[in-house]
């Protein structure tokens, strides 16, 4: 597994792929806040999600998109600018064509804060890992598997995660899978 469950940084700066990935669920969402963890995005990431028009959205795109009008005036996520010079960072400019803006103005706001950068983009990942470290870029799969290896999250709850998730044609099932499998293991380890 390449990616550590035991441990999660709960302050996250989310691009948009992350930000539905999150939401998508009303139980992970609901877990995650219940567990003190903070989701920002940036006004870009806001205008990709909610704003920026779309050819022929689905029913499943409005709900999220009501979902994260809901969570902004609750202030589970709070909305961050960015200034020109946040954006002139010059590792973040060598891969600025390989991202896309709400990726990069996440990547550049959690490097200005110091806070984890949190993707499901595997090219935005790696990038961001080498911009912040590893240890300064989550992931939705590693929050579920440490919500599952620190028991707020149970076995039960894998099929209504796995369904709600689904019901969005969002693709993180096989991850989910193998980061309960990988949480299951270790508090086995655990308790021996």
């Amino acid at each position: 597994m390449t990616i550590d469950i035991t441990n999660c940084l709960k302050i996250n700066i989310t691009d948009s792929c992350a930000v539905s990935n999150i939401i998508s669920s009303r139980l992970l969402f609901a877990r995650a806040s219940g567990n003190n963890f903070i989701f920002s995005i940036t006004e870009y990431v806001q205008y990709e999600c909610l704003y920026k028009s779309r050819t022929n959205p689905t029913p499943k795109e409005e709900e999220l998109r009501q979902r994260l009008i809901k969570h902004q005036q609750n202030s589970k996520f709070t909305v961050h600018n960015l200034s020109i010079s946040d954006l002139q960072d010059d590792l973040l400019s060598q891969h600025s064509r390989q991202l896309g803006m709400g990726e990069i103005s996440s990547v550049a706001f959690a490097k200005k804060i110091g806070q984890p950068f949190l993707t499901d983009d595997q090219k935005a990942r790696k990038i961001a890992q080498e911009i912040m470290g590893t240890r300064n870029v989550q992931t939705t799969p590693q929050i579920v598997g440490w919500l599952f290896f620190n028991g707020s999250l149970t076995d039960g709850d894998l099929p209504e995660l796995i369904k709600e998730h689904n019901e969005f044609k969002r693709p993180l099932e096989k991850y989910f899978r193998s980061v309960y499998e990988e949480a299951m293991r270790l508090r086995l380890i655990g308790a021996s």
